[in-house]
């Protein structure tokens, strides 16, 4: 069972949260049950947390939220997509739907929003997740090479089945196929008059990425106080090293990884990726945090 919650954040701004619960609970024992919000990366949804948050909901109160830009969530044309915005607005999500403290599992940008939160609101964070996503700064270049393969996408596409083969099988800037990219890719595609078409803006997309492609993340990871588990794809893109630094400058690190992943672990190996998180959950339930 999915419901879909609207909340407020920075602006007014419109979000969709989506509380699932597999099997379906009474109202109160799921209002009760430890929080946890799924925050997905740049062009992600909170569908793509669906098969996660079916296992999460055995003993957790899972709540994905559509990030602004994305999902059903509002798409303002004038933002802000800074990084405070995204911040605040998974703060108000968290106080408005009564979850923290919370453990935040974020991938990639969401991963970011979820450690700058742990910096600024250690009261609402209790733990945290981070999946595949690096503290150092990519730059410039990585800024041009994003905005090269949006011009390159082959828009409109006539079927779903037209966008799970190109980003699965014949994007040019991917080394090698991967079914499963495809399947992650055709969730955030929705069919117009002339095909179908992204969900979000990719203008909207670099704006975003370009709030914090240029700068390092250092400084706030190490304010994180909480229970930390730095978790990577054995072919994603962070590196082992990096990994490995980020849970030492991490107060209460830990460190895992799984294989045969790449950048969309949970995708890519959703029992690897299920066997990497649970363990590290199951702790909070007896380690004071």
């Amino acid at each position: 069972m999915v419901r879909r919650i609207d909340v407020t954040g920075t602006d007014g701004v419109r979000l969709a949260a989506w509380e699932f619960a597999d099997p379906p609970k009474e109202r109160a024992e799921a209002d009760s049950a430890p929080g946890v919000l799924l925050l997905h990366g740049l062009m992600g949804r909170a569908s793509h947390w669906a098969p996660t948050a079916r296992w999460l909901a055995e003993r957790h109160r899972a709540v994905g939220l559509d990030q602004r830009g994305h999902g059903r969530s509002d798409k303002p044309a004038d933002g802000p997509y800074t990084r405070d915005a995204y911040v605040s607005d998974a703060e108000a999500a968290i106080e408005q739907l009564g979850l923290g403290p919370v453990t935040v599992v974020g991938h990639a940008m969401g991963a970011l929003t979820g450690w700058q939160l742990a910096a600024k609101r250690p009261d609402l964070v209790r733990a945290l997740v981070v999946c595949d996503m690096r503290a150092s700064a990519l730059g410039a270049a990585s800024q041009r090479e994003w905005s090269d393969w949006f011009d390159s996408w082959p828009l409109p596409f006539s079927t779903l089945a037209d966008v799970r083969k190109w980003f699965g099988e014949d994007d040019p800037w991917v080394e090698r196929p991967n079914p499963s990219r495809g399947e992650f890719y055709a969730e955030v595609m929705a069919e117009r008059e002339d095909g179908w078409r992204p969900v979000f803006s990719r203008r909207q997309m670099l704006r975003s990425r370009a709030t914090w492609v240029f700068d390092a993340h250092w400084e706030e990871l190490a304010q994180v106080q909480c229970p930390a588990l730095v978790l990577r794809g054995l072919d994603g893109e962070l590196g082992r090293a990096e990994a490995q630094e980020m849970v030492r400058v991490l107060p209460r690190g830990q460190y895992a990884e799984v294989a045969d992943a790449g950048h969309l672990v949970h995708y890519d190996q959703p029992e690897g990726w299920r066997a990497a998180v649970e363990p590290f959950l199951e702790q909070l339930r007896t380690v004071p945090t």
